[in-house]
Formats: C-alpha cells, sequence, structure tokens
C-alpha cells in the first residue's frame, strides 16, 4: 500500500458509485437514490476504522487516502499480516452489507483518509427494489473469495521471490503507467512494505530488488518502481498474467 502516492488521487462520492461493479446498470435516478442513503467518514493518519471482531454493518469507498487491511499485530508476539492496501476509488465491506457477521479483519488508515459510507440499514430496502444488485454483489463476493484463495495459495506455494515478482506485475496492471522501456507503477513502494505484502523481510526484498536492478529488470527511483522486463519477472512469478 505503500507508504504515498506518485499524486494526490481524489474521487468524487457519486462518481465512485457510478464506478462500482455492483452497482453497474442502475440508471441514473438510481444511481441518485442510492447516492442520496449514502455518507461521508474521515480518519487521521494511521487511526483504525475497524478491528477484527468488530461487529459490521458498513460498505466504505475510498475517496481520498489510502488503508491498510491486516491481521494481527495488537499485542505480545502476534506478527501483522498485511492482506491489501486500499487506494483511491477502492470499495471493500461489501460483506457487511449483507450479513452484519464481526469483520475478519482490522482496517486502519495510512495516511489521511476520506471515505463513502453506505450502511445495511439503508440499503437492504434499496436492495428490495433493485434485485439485479442483489446478484451483481454474490458475483463481487464471489471473486473477492477467490482473491483471498489465491494469496492463501501464493503463501504456500511460492518462493519469496516468485511472490515479490508476482506482487509487482499485479501492482503494475493495476496502477502502471505506459513510459519509454517499460511500466512505471505509479505508487511509492518502499521495501519494508513491499515485504509486509508477501509475507518477507525488508531486508530480503532489498536483495531481489537490487539482484533485479543490476539485471535490467526493474528500476526503482525515491520509491517508484519501473518495470523494465516483464517476461523475467513473469519467469521468476512462475507463470504469465494475461
Amino acid at each position: 500500500m505503500l507508504s504515498n502516492m506518485a499524486l494526490v488521487r481524489v474521487v468524487d462520492g457519486r462518481a465512485l458509485l457510478e464506478r462500482i461493479p455492483v452497482f453497474a446498470g442502475l440508471n441514473r435516478r438510481e444511481l441518485d437514490l442510492l447516492y442520496a442513503i449514502t455518507g461521508t467518514r474521515r480518519l487521521r493518519t494511521r487511526e483504525v476504522l475497524f478491528r477484527k471482531g468488530d461487529e459490521g454493518a458498513t460498505l466504505y469507498g475510498v475517496m481520498r487516502g489510502r488503508l491498510r487491511i491486516f491481521s494481527g499485530g495488537s499485542g505480545g508476539e502476534a506478527k501483522e499480516v498485511i492482506f491489501k492496501f486500499l487506494e483511491p476509488g477502492e470499495v471493500f465491506g461489501e460483506i457487511a452489507l449483507l450479513d452484519s457477521q464481526p469483520r475478519s479483519a482490522t482496517v486502519a488508515a495510512v495516511e489521511a483518509v476520506e471515505l463513502l459510507t453506505l450502511q445495511r440499514r439503508d440499503f437492504i430496502p434499496f436492495l428490495e427494489q433493485h434485485p439485479k444488485v442483489a446478484i451483481q454483489l454474490a458475483t463481487a463476493l464471489a471473486q473477492r473469495l477467490r482473491s483471498l484463495s489465491d494469496a492463501m495459495e501464493d503463501a504456500m506455494l511460492l518462493s519469496i521471490s516468485g511472490r515479490l515478482a508476482k506482487k509487482l506485475l499485479t501492482l503494475a496492471q493495476a496502477h502502471g503507467k505506459p513510459v519509454p522501456g517499460g511500466t512505471r507503477i505509479d505508487l511509492k513502494l518502499p521495501q519494508h512494505e513491499l515485504g509486509e505484502l508477501v509475507g518477507a523481510t525488508r531486508e530480503s526484498v532489498n536483495k531481489h530488488m537490487r539482484v533485479w536492478t543490476e539485471a535490467g529488470v526493474l528500476r526503482a527511483e525515491r520509491g517508484i518502481i519501473t518495470v523494465l522486463d516483464e517476461e523475467a519477472l513473469e519467469a521468476y512469478a512462475g507463470y504469465a498474467l494475461f
């Protein structure tokens, strides 16, 4: 997630709703009705939005700032495991709109954050009037489950170099910008945060990044990484992204 983005991004709340796959197909009037029942919430840097085990009943959309989703690290010798960083335009907490069960992970702000909020008590009546949204919501949840399953498989089967290569390829797909000679990932990626994302130490990440930089696979400048040889990274990851 990745400490500071290269550019500050702000997403308008209504535009965010319109981009959410769950609400694809709603007409302008329906989107206006949905937007009318949303709210906003602001968090300070490092402020916790909710903790694992807290009751959940809200969907959130990131309009400004970045957050991290993680588990553990609350005390004693528990190790913190980061599942994902959330950027402007991303949505989380969909499951809470359906079951109001305890949160499965902790979410905290990496920097100052502004969120769009949608409460379950307001969303259910809307859902009853728009059953197509219920089908799309189920599809989105299935995709989220598949993503978590893939992450667990990576942790068990891939080496550190494989996990790191795959993560860089994924980030290049999601946040890449074509530049002469390669694809620049438009996020600042401190090595300790890359390590947290792939379950490795900063020292291990530094070693692999140095080797790949010397081999011409990557270029790293002030935390901004440019992928110069995608095929080489795919070889390290053990697969090709399509």
